[in-house]
C-alpha cells in the first residue's frame, strides 16, 4: 500500500470514492455509471475523464484452474492470500505455470522457503526472448537452486489429487500442495471498448503522445493503455512500473491545459533470479527482424571487475544493431553483478537513435572494481561493428 486513501482527500482535497465500481462510460451525456458496494447507483459527470484500470493477471484457460491452492499474483489480496497459505507449513511443493518475471521473483522466494518448485511452459524454448547464451546462465542458475524446468508441456487440466494438485500434460503430471498461474498479465480495457473507444496492440487503450484516447476529453495511462516504441516507431504495449508512473504525471499536467507528450518506451527491464540480474532494453533479434530492420547480433562474455581484481565474475552482454543504417536496436545483459545499472547506459543510447558506431565512442566510466577498462557493453558493441 502506498498511500492511504483518507491522505487523499485530509491532504490534497481529491473527492476519492472507494468501494464505487463503474460499470459504464456514456460519452454522449459525459458521465460514468456504476454501484457502490453496498447495490446502491450513481451517476458522475465529467468534464474530462482518465481510465487508469491498470491490467489483470491471465486467468489459465484450464478445468479446475478456479480450485482451492491455484493463485495468481497481482494484487496485494493475492499476495496475503498466498503468505497465508504458506504459513501454514503444509505446502512443500509448488508448480509454476510460466516463466516470465513474475514467475522467476517468485521461483527464489519460494525456495528460501525451502519449498520444492517445478516450473512448466508449453513453448519448447526457455526465455525465447533472451539470447541463448543468456537464456542457458539463467536455466543453469536455477536448475543450481533446485528448481525444476519443464519445457515443452502443455498443461490440459488441474486437478485435485492425494489432499493436493496436480497438473496434468499429455506427456508428465506434476503434483505439490499450490499451483501458482503467472502466465502474464492483460490490459482492463473492458470499460474503454464497451465505450467505443479505440483499442490497440493487445486489445490496450489506444492513445496518442498526450495520452488522449480516440475521445479528446477521455485520456488512459497506466498498464490499461499502449505506447510508441522509440525504436520501431510503433504502438506497442509494455506493462511496466516507470511508463506507468510518467504517464500519471503527463495526464495531470495535460488534463489540467500544460500539454505534454511522452516519447515512448524501449522495453527497459530488469528482475533478479537467486545470484543473476537479467537485463534487456529495446528490441531481440527476432523482433528486430520483424519490425523490418536487417538485425545483426553478438554476445560477448566479459567481466564485473578488471581482471586483476579480486572477486570478478563472468558477465555475458549481448547486442543487435541494423546491418542497413548502423543503429543499435537492443541490448541485453545477464551477470551477478553490474547488470542491471549498466542497462540504463542502453537505454538512453535507444531513446538518442545512436548508431552502434557511436554507442562504441561513448566515454563510459571505468575503475577497477567495477569493470574493465573496456566496459562489456563497448566490447559487445565493438565485436557488433565487426559483424555489421
Amino acid at each position: 500500500m502506498v498511500r492511504r486513501a483518507e491522505a487523499f482527500r485530509a491532504k490534497q482535497g481529491i473527492d476519492l470514492r472507494t468501494g464505487h465500481r463503474v460499470e459504464v462510460i456514456d460519452r454522449k451525456r459525459r458521465v460514468v455509471q456504476g454501484a457502490t458496494r453496498e447495490g446502491q447507483g450513481f451517476t458522475q459527470p465529467y468534464d474530462r475523464l482518465l481510465i487508469a484500470t491498470g491490467a489483470a493477471a491471465v486467468n489459465p484457460a484450464l478445468p479446475g484452474a478456479d480450485l482451492p491452492g491455484v493463485h495468481r499474483l497481482k494484487t496485494l489480496e493475492d499476495g496475503r492470500r498466498i503468505k497465508a497459505l504458506l504459513s501454514g507449513g503444509g505446502v512443500r511443493r509448488v508448480i509454476v505455470l510460466g516463466m516470465g518475471y513474475v514467475a522467476m521473483e517468485m521461483v527464489e522466494s519460494l525456495r528460501a522457503l525451502d519449498i520444492e518448485v517445478d516450473m512448466l511452459k508449453p513453448g519448447p524454448a526457455f526465455m525465447p526472448w533472451l539470447a541463448p547464451e543468456l537464456a542457458s546462465v539463467v536455466h543453469a542458475e536455477l536448475g543450481a537452486n533446485g528448481i525444476g524446468v519443464h519445457t515443452g508441456l502443455r498443461p490440459q487440466r488441474i486437478e485435485a489429487a492425494g489432499g493436493g494438485l496436480a497438473v496434468v500434460c499429455p506427456d508428465a503430471t506434476l503434483s505439490g500442495q499450490m499451483v501458482l498461474a503467472a502466465v502474464g498479465v492483460a490490459p482492463r480495457s473492458g470499460l474503454a471498448q464497451e465505450a467505443g473507444l479505440a483499442l490497440s496492440v493487445a486489445n490496450s487503450i489506444a492513445v496518442d503522445p498526450t495520452l488522449r484516447t480516440s475521445d479528446p476529453d477521455i485520456f488512459g495511462a497506466g498498464d490499461c493503455a499502449d505506447a510508441y516504441h522509440v525504436v520501431t516507431g510503433r504502438k506497442t504495449w509494455i506493462p511496466l512500473a516507470l511508463r506507468a508512473n510518467r504517464t500519471g504525471w503527463a495526464v495531470a499536467d495535460n488534463v489540467c491545459g500544460e500539454t505534454v507528450a511522452l516519447h515512448g518506451v524501449a522495453g527497459t527491464a530488469v528482475f533478479r533470479v537467486f545470484g543473476l540480474e537479467v537485463a534487456r532494453t529495446g528490441l531481440n533479434i527476432a523482433e528486430a527482424g520483424e519490425a523490418g530492420f536487417e538485425p545483426v547480433e553478438a554476445t560477448i562474455t566479459s567481466s564485473t571487475k578488471a581482471h586483476s581484481f579480486p572477486g570478478a565474475s563472468a558477465l555475458w552482454v549481448s547486442a543487435v544493431g541494423d546491418r542497413k543504417k548502423g543503429r543499435l536496436l537492443g541490448m541485453q545483459i545477464v551477470g551477478r553483478e553490474g547488470a542491471a545499472h549498466r542497462i540504463n547506459g542502453a537505454a538512453v543510447a535507444l531513446h538518442a537513435g545512436l548508431t552502434v558506431a557511436q554507442f562504441f565512442q561513448a566515454d563510459l566510466a571505468y575503475a577497477p572494481p567495477f569493470g574493465p577498462a573496456w566496459d562489456p557493453m563497448l566490447t559487445c558493441a565493438g565485436q557488433l561493428l565487426k559483424k555489421m
